[in-house]
């Protein structure tokens, strides 16, 4: 494949080095074709059923969004009968990574500022001309994934299965049903990433660029926004994180009018709801698939709700912010056990 795109050197062979994929079942190796060039070669899941169209996602979705201008990595070749896909090699410097070695905030806000504006281009320009045909998944977010994919997610991955705390109380179903109607009241007619954190964000060059896209659909503004601020690999401070939401719809204010009233309610929803999804998804990869990596990331997450929780809004979810003081005493507790261990 390397010879039929013209990407080996003649007379070279090619080194294959195994990479991470975080949570991604998908399969990463990064391949030297000499001293000083290499590329990333991605194969399908092998465990998703799938997996085939996840990667024909990622090659069209990712074929778009470069035509659009979204700084995304250039996509080198693609072999639609494997699903083999080569990107450009942007290397393995994650924003979290430059978020943690950083002193300050002061240091670092160039970096979000230029996620912020990759990110209203992935939103807006990538939304112009999007076929839902691409989505591998489902081509919208919408109320009944909320429903499905976020509170059943948080309920049963993280509450039951991890926690063991099983709670069936109608009026918790109901505030999440709640919850997910006025979110689902949000305009989606913008490109959602479904996964934009630090860890999706790579640092080349000293340019911000957006990876692991292949689940993008049609959606609200802003998910992807809280995804970025609420992000528990960062751990962005309350201040930090209004100083980056006032900026985006600073920028966001110069090519789309909006009422900031009627954007911060939608946004706490949607806060709301990615913060019950990514506690399902560190109980689900920790404890089900074995990365016990994520597992140090459930407490900061547990925090940041309840910390929602606490704003005005939150008065609207007694029920559920009874639950989540509960289970952060119960996980500040087995976490202290464990310690004493």
């Amino acid at each position: 494949m390397l010879k039929e795109n013209k990407l080996l050197p003649h007379g070279n062979s090619a080194v294959l080095e195994a990479m991470s994929g975080d949570g991604s079942d998908r399969s990463f190796y990064r391949i030297r074709l000499d001293g000083a060039t290499s590329l990333v070669a991605v194969f399908p899941s092998r465990t998703l059923e799938k997996g085939a169209e996840e990667q024909a996602a990622a090659f069209h979705i990712g074929v778009h969004l470069h035509d659009k201008g979204v700084p995304v990595p250039n996509i080198a070749a693609y072999d639609r009968q494997n699903g083999l896909l080569i990107f450009e090699d942007l290397g393995d410097l994650h924003l979290q990574a430059m978020v943690k070695k950083a002193g300050s905030f002061a240091e670092i806000e160039p970096l979000y500022q230029q996620a912020l504006d990759g990110l209203i281009r992935f939103q807006l320009e990538g939304s112009v001309g999007f076929d839902p045909r691409f989505c591998w998944d489902t081509p919208r977010y919408d109320e009944k994934l909320m429903l499905q994919r976020e509170s059943d997610y948080f309920r049963f991955s993280f509450c039951r299965d991890y926690m063991g705390k099983i709670d069936d109380d109608h009026r918790l179903i109901l505030e999440f049903q709640k919850l997910a109607r006025r979110a689902a009241r949000e305009p989606s007619g913008y490109l959602l990433h479904r996964d934009f954190q630090s860890r999706n964000l790579l640092v080349h060059q000293g340019q911000v660029r957006i990876i692991d896209y292949q689940g993008a659909r049609l959606g609200p503004l802003g998910y992807d926004l809280a995804s970025l601020l609420l992000d528990p690999y960062a751990g962005l401070g309350e201040k930090e994180q209004d100083v980056l939401l006032a900026s985006y719809l600073a920028k966001l204010g110069r090519v789309l009018q909006v009422d900031h009233s009627v954007f911060y309610e939608g946004y706490y929803c949607l806060a709301m709801q990615r913060n019950l999804q990514i506690l399902g998804a560190f109980a689900f990869l920790s404890s089900r698939k074995g990365k016990i990596f994520f597992e140090q990331f459930i407490a900061p997450a547990l925090y940041s709700l309840k910390m929602l929780l606490r704003k005005p809004m939150g008065k609207e979810y007694p029920v559920l912010t009874s639950l989540v003081d509960e289970l952060q005493d119960r996980h500040a507790k087995a976490r202290f056990l464990q310690m004493d261990e």
